[in-house]
């Protein structure tokens, strides 16, 4: 999921997210297909229209972890970890400049016990079914706590000339 991005498509505004507990949608976490959708959903809609972090919070675990990469001068890489609520603070929760929209074209699971890890391959586009803009690779952590699943962490990467999605991350 292209997240970091939102910086330049959402306005800046400074949310008031600490503390907050939100009642998740038993349709988004009782079904590893209905967190992943929902985690789609929370940052896709049209331009003047406004993210979703209070159903985000509801997704994810009260401590998870949102590692953000970057690139460094030098072209070497870079990762900061910051909890949901900096995400938030750094992105905005104003109305969308243009439309964004992601979506999953692919998906890779791997489960053990509680915990479940799916690499999402997804594309984004500026209207719903629009042409595709980025693609890259979401690695996101889940837990089941035997009632529903939390997201504990999430990372991506998009593709980029010197750096294409394996075949066996796609469709």
């Amino acid at each position: 999921m292209l997240r970091s991005a939102l910086v330049a498509v959402w306005l800046l505004a400074p949310p008031t997210l600490a503390g907050q507990t939100n009642q998740a949608r038993p349709e988004d976490v009782t079904t590893l297909d209905g967190i992943v959708k929902a985690y789609y959903d929370v940052v896709s809609g049209p331009a003047g229209s406004l993210p979703d972090p209070a159903r985000d919070h509801s997704l994810h675990h009260p401590n998870a972890a949102i590692t953000l990469l970057s690139r460094k001068p030098d072209g070497s890489a870079a990762a900061e970890v910051v909890t949901l609520d900096e995400y938030y603070r750094r992105t905005g929760t104003g109305p969308r400049k243009v439309g964004f929209y992601e979506h999953e074209i692919h998906r890779v699971v791997e489960k053990l016990g509680a915990l479940t890890h799916v690499w999402s391959t997804y594309e984004t586009s500026e209207a719903p079914a629009g042409p595709a803009k980025r693609r890259g690779i979401n690695s996101i952590e889940l837990y089941w706590d035997g009632s529903r699943f939390w997201i504990l962490s999430w990372v991506f990467d998009d593709e980029r000339h010197g750096l294409r999605i394996p075949r066996e991350y796609l469709p």
